[in-house]
């Protein structure tokens, strides 16, 4: 089982940025998964270096093209390092393997009679390497919408590769193939251009000389939609060596939409003339556009630093982010703002608070030791047969290159998890004698549940299964697809811990509208730099947390203490604030008044847990709102990392009742 993966390659005119590590992250998510499932995977990307608008870019900053394009390159090699890209080859079209495998196929085009000479005269746009005929020009520019630059009128001497003679043989293999160009509307969008009716194509210049000579011609340089399209056979080393015989056709070249004509036209009418099979899937993703609309582009000058995101957020957050937000055939939305928000609530609230909560309750009451299952029940059953079904779906949505829809999937069973822990309810079986056999076995269940997440999590964050394998003492052979069909993997006797939040919590209102944002180092927030230390406390929700290495506050009198008014009171009723994860609205009893106060605690209390609770209130401080509600104080609660508890008054003393 081969499967053979291609990205485009990119232009290295400048620094890459969040649509082109969209493309090689959803790349890369495949051929993981093809990996976990047995199959030989060979994964392409690379850079195309011989175009015009290099040359340009290099004159402007005093540099020759491939000093120039070299340190360019080596961004996209850093950023793909970071984003943990797995792929097996990195083709540059200046590399000599490659020059030789276009000379070979232009002389063999040129002598069978598909390349012929003649003299052009067009309209030319350098950024999109794009001759327009007059008629398509809007107001005298560019028509690319995402472009819209001026255009230079040529007329040079020009090889022309003949499209049109091809045209039927290409729409004959369409309409037999519907899988060839994916999904439906590229493919319904490329037969129609092709009916238009297909012009012979440039592919030589002489206006420059930075690039692939013609072998039988040197003043000519092939042209880039020639040399670049060869790119995904020559890194095999067509047409005899072991990897082309071996891994070609391609199994899929995933592409941005703006570019599929020139994979789904140019480059298969070139393997027709050559007699060389076609890819079997070309498939053109949508665009991420900027929340004030229109595409995320260098052009547009509206790009995202992928550097820096990474460095406020994590490589796993950012490429899961991507491969949630886009769906199959749809453009998405980029903002930081929903970056956060899906971090959030995706990765913090739900797969990284089950991990944590679940882990610290097995180091809480049983020492961290992974206890003897006893009998399952209905619950346990439900789980198993859930983990099965997403395994089967996800399946489904990867073959069909949908990693959107796979994660959607896995998240059902992430949610269930959550669910589970809720249904359970493992501290009041703690408190149970004759419930220790129902607690083994609940939390034997969270330990195969979370390696179970391991795995699901391996092809779009690979820097997850690695951490969740450590937390369960587990070394990383835990990591096999076939391991979703079984249950009972993690060995009875094995130590966990419960280690470092997964994904630390991002609290928007501290950075709103700030341009950069730190990590502040053992408090489990993101926060501005500006606005806060390392050895400051972060108020989250009405919550503070503190890091154990903080320092002392200075010292205050006793008449500082007396200005808080701290009470007793008593929980009456608890539920969620909607669309708030982590908020809950509770009406306690002060001296027979109910008062109203909203809490940052929903993560760790379900809300009848808190119910009849005496806990403590500052009750004298100033009502803020929160999320619409008037909150009337702040519940004290201490905690660290991921543990939190609630200060809680166990005699019976009377709600209202003063804490001195």
């Amino acid at each position: 089982m081969k499967f053979y993966i291609t990205t485009p390659i990119f232009y290295p005119n400048s620094s890459p940025h969040i649509g082109t590590a969209y493309t090689t992250i959803a790349a890369d998510a495949l051929a993981r998964y093809k990996r976990l499932r047995g199959y030989n995977v060979y994964f392409l990307t690379g850079t195309d270096e011989n175009a015009q608008k290099i040359v340009r870019t290099a004159e402007a900053r005093g540099m020759d093209p491939k000093t120039y394009v070299d340190g360019v390159v080596d961004k996209f090699k850093e950023l793909w390092e970071q984003l943990e890209i797995s792929h097996d080859d990195f083709i540059r079209t200046t590399e000599e393997r490659h020059h030789e495998v276009v000379k070979e196929i232009f002389t063999k085009l040129y002598e069978q009679g598909d390349i012929y000479k003649s003299e052009y005269e067009g309209w030319y746009c350098t950024p999109c390497e794009t001759f327009w005929t007059e008629n398509k020009l809007v107001d005298g520019r560019c028509p690319n919408q995402d472009c819209g630059r001026e255009v230079e009128l040529l007329k040079e001497e020009s090889y022309f590769f003949r499209l049109s003679k091809y045209q039927d043989a290409l729409l004959s293999h369409i309409r037999s193939h519907p899988e060839f160009i994916q999904p439906a509307s590229r493919r319904n969008e490329m037969i129609r251009f092709i009916e238009s009716g297909l012009e012979d194509l440039c592919v030589s210049r002489t206006t420059f000389q930075w690039g692939i000579q013609v072998p039988f011609n040197p003043k000519h340089v092939v042209y880039v939609w020639l040399d670049a399209l060869i790119n995904y056979i020559s890194a095999l080393g067509y047409p005899n060596g072991d990897r082309y015989n071996k891994y070609w056709p391609a199994d899929i070249h995933l592409m941005g939409k703006d570019i599929v004509r020139f994979h789904a036209v140019i480059w298969p009418i070139i393997l027709l003339a050559l007699g060389v099979p076609l890819p079997k899937v070309v498939y053109g993703h949508g665009w991420f556009l900027s929340k004030e609309g229109g595409k995320i582009s260098k052009s547009r000058g509206n790009v995202q630093d992928s550097f820096e995101l990474i460095r406020r957020y994590g490589s796993d957050a950012i490429r899961y982010f991507l491969l949630r937000e886009l769906q199959v055939g749809s453009d998405g939305t980029y903002s930081e703002d929903s970056l956060v928000e899906r971090l959030n609530s995706d990765l913090a609230n739900d797969l990284g608070n089950f991990i944590s909560r679940s882990l610290a309750m097995i180091v809480k009451y049983r020492d961290g030791i992974v206890p003897t299952p006893s009998v399952d029940t209905n619950l346990e059953l439900e789980l198993k047969v859930l983990a099965r079904e997403v395994k089967t779906a996800a399946e489904e949505r990867m073959d069909s290159f949908d990693p959107a829809g796979a994660l959607e999937q896995i998240w059902r069973f992430v949610a269930r998890c959550n669910k589970y822990v809720d249904e359970t309810a493992p501290w009041a079986l703690a408190k149970k004698e004759d419930q220790q056999e129902r607690l083994n076995t609940v939390l034997y269940t969270f330990a195969e549940s979370i390696r179970i997440l391991a795995i699901f999590c391996y092809p779009f964050m690979p820097g997850v299964p690695n951490k969740i394998c450590s937390l369960l003492g587990q070394d990383s052979n835990l990591i096999k697809w076939e391991g979703l069909e079984c249950w009972g993997v993690i060995k009875p006797g094995s130590i966990v811990e419960k280690g470092e939040p997964l994904f630390p919590r991002v609290d928007m209102s501290q950075f709103e509208g700030e341009a950069e944002v730190v990590e502040v180092k053992n408090i489990s927030e993101t926060v501005n730099k500006e606005q806060v230390s390392a050895n400051e406390p972060v108020q989250v929700g009405n919550v503070e947390q503190i890091s154990e290495f903080e320092p002392i506050k200075e010292e205050i009198t006793i008449d500082d203490f007396a200005k808080l008014d701290l009470r007793v009171v008593k929980v009456l009723k608890a539920e969620k604030v909607e669309k708030a994860d982590k908020l809950l609205k509770l009406e306690v009893e002060l001296a027979g008044e109910i008062r109203t106060v909203v809490s940052g605690i929903a993560q760790y209390y379900s809300p009848e847990e808190l119910v009849g609770k005496s806990v403590v209130l500052v009750a004298n401080l100033k009502p803020a709102k929160l999320r619409g509600i008037t909150s009337q104080g702040m519940i004290l609660a201490a905690s660290h990392g991921e543990i939190l508890e609630v200060l809680t008054v166990d005699k019976d003393i009377s709600a209202g009742a003063r804490v001195k």
